[in-house]
């Protein structure tokens, strides 16, 4: 027996007089009204009602039962109410990125959940590191790279690409490569992988395929925002994530070279653990990062973009004398 839905179908049933409306309101059949009722006359040892074919009126213990539970079961209402409606808009809710994205991408949109739900309270890590999501107490995370594996949920939201460009003053000094094997004829940057401490080899589309290369570097670091500012600086060529090097591109600061090895393997993950009973704050910061990073432009080159590298001609830089 549930001995909730029994009381307060019986708490009803005495407010309005009726078992039927009572078992109506609460979103059961009347026979399974009355079974509750019976059921709970049985558990409490007392007659809760006087019962005829045309009315129900409580008994004298049914008055006395109904006046100590009444006060409680409205309490317990107000308070289940109170917090379902608070958790869609309150409660702390911890989130990881990496700092690469999480300083770029996602920061502005995190500032405007916070605007939105000034109640939440947002926790965030800016983590570089895998993390053990469970013993972290970790709601939501975000993952750049390929696909994370099925023991989370992961849905891909933004699209990455891997971009090779270079600062219009480089070019001008040192003009740009016109095929990939020019690269080893040029200074590049270089990106020291955090987890092996060795330089990522560039990878490229050719045709079908994803070549990887070892370009040697004149200039490395294990830092992607530092990396991209000194190919702003002019050290070198580098190949550089979407998110970090097209606002800089349509700014003209950057210049995208052989764009048509472009490569778009990766992506980046919106990530969350399988459970059933999600907080409905976490839902909504789900749907509301969901939403917006599928909708934006801002972080990748679009198809036009990316073809005008195949089809426009290649420009003579001068230098300047």
């Amino acid at each position: 027996m549930n001995e909730i839905r029994a009381i307060s179908l019986f708490v009803r049933t005495a407010t309005l007089g009726s078992l039927r409306k009572a078992a109506i309101e609460q979103g059961v059949t009347p026979q399974a009204a009355s079974l509750a009722v019976t059921q709970l006359e049985k558990h409490l040892g007392i007659r809760l009602f006087h019962r005829t074919t045309r009315q129900i009126s409580l008994t004298d213990e049914g008055r006395r039962f109904l006046e100590s539970v009444q006060s409680p079961l409205e309490a317990l209402n107000d308070a289940m109410a109170s917090a379902r409606h608070a958790d869609l808009a309150s409660g702390p809710l911890r989130v990881t990125a990496p700092r690469s994205v999480g300083s770029t991408v996602l920061w502005p949109l995190f500032e405007a959940f916070a605007q939105a739900y000034p109640d939440v309270q947002l926790d965030i890590q800016m983590e570089d590191r895998f993390q053990d999501w469970v013993a972290e107490r970790i709601d939501v995370g975000f993952r750049a790279g390929q696909q994370p594996d099925g023991r989370i949920i992961a849905r891909r939201v933004l699209p990455i690409q891997l971009i090779v460009c270079a600062s219009p003053d480089y070019l001008v000094r040192h003009g740009a490569p016109a095929t990939i094997d020019d690269l080893v004829s040029h200074r590049c940057t270089g990106y020291l992988q955090p987890n092996t401490g060795k330089v990522a080899p560039w990878e490229f589309q050719v045709g079908e395929e994803i070549v990887y290369r070892d370009i040697p570097p004149s200039f490395c670091i294990n830092d992607p925002e530092l990396e991209t500012r000194a190919v702003l600086g002019g050290l070198g060529i580098g190949q550089l994530a979407s998110f970090t090097a097209v606002p800089l591109i349509r700014a003209g600061q950057l210049v995208p070279l052989l764009l048509p090895h472009t490569v778009q393997r990766i992506a980046m993950y919106l990530c969350y653990a399988r459970r059933t009973q999600m907080p409905a704050r976490v839902r909504l910061f789900i749907d509301f990062m969901t939403e917006r990073l599928l909708a934006s432009t801002e972080w990748h080159l679009n198809q036009e973009e990316l073809g005008a590298g195949k089809q426009a001609p290649r420009r003579r830089i001068r230098l300047k004398v």
